[in-house]
């Protein structure tokens, strides 16, 4: 009987932790992004037909200093002429080799008046975006329910971005442009915008689908899938 006991105090306790075990495990990959670098750096071999989870390494007796460095230029401002005023420009690994395996990558974004960044995610990154210049209008919104966070936010301040969480930010400025600077915690935090997504994929998503999801008229649904869904966010 003693053994039966001592057995069965010793499965409990085994059982506790195999659960804690797998709990960490669940909670490390949660808490996951980018893969930890097993070495100093990793410049990108761009030119590697080798296909990974990211870039293979150049030899690392052939990286010089200019692999960590990119005249990206992000104090200068950028053309906004399109239909929605506004311009991303991304300096991630794909641009910036010496990003590889460092789990981190900037962009700037441009508005003109009233400029719109339009309703996106990056399904890889948060993001931590800082104000340059104007006022701008910015929120995200919660998987479930859909909650909408949003505030207006001036030259200085900060806001975040949860990972892949959609959001938006808009220039409330009639007549001056507006700036910021956003630093993402991926090399490549990827893009998907919204309204693009849905309505300018190719081949396209059935008109059907899409006319029961939005609640409209099939024809409203084509005249959006025949427009021009221009993406900035590149």
């Amino acid at each position: 009987m003693k053994l039966l006991h001592c057995n069965g105090l010793l499965s409990s306790s085994m059982l506790l932790l195999l659960a804690a075990i797998f709990a960490l495990a669940s909670w490390e990959q949660a808490m996951a992004f980018d893969p930890s670098p097993l070495q100093d750096f990793c410049v990108a071999d761009m030119n590697s037909p080798v296909r990974v989870n990211g870039f293979p390494c150049k030899d690392p007796m052939s990286v010089t200093a200019d692999d960590f460095f990119n005249a990206a230029r992000l104090d200068q401002p950028r053309n906004t002429m399109n239909r929605f005023g506004s311009i991303v420009t991304n300096v991630n690994v794909t641009q910036f080799p010496g990003l590889n395996t460092l789990g981190i990558s900037l962009a700037r974004i441009d508005y003109a008046p009233l400029g719109v960044n339009t309703p996106h995610i990056h399904p890889r990154a948060t993001e931590l975006l800082t104000v340059l210049e104007g006022t701008l209008y910015l929120g995200f919104v919660t998987s479930n329910p859909n909650r909408l966070f949003s505030k207006v936010v001036k030259k200085g301040d900060v806001f975040v971005f949860p990972k892949a969480m959609i959001h938006f930010q808009m220039n409330l400025d009639h007549h001056k442009p507006a700036a910021a600077l956003s630093s993402l915690s991926s090399q490549n935090p990827g893009v998907i915008t919204i309204a693009s997504a849905v309505f300018g994929s190719q081949p396209p998503i059935s008109d059907d689908v899409l006319a029961k999801a939005f609640q409209v008229e099939k024809n409203l649904i084509d005249w959006l899938q025949s427009q021009f869904w221009e993406n900035t966010n590149y």
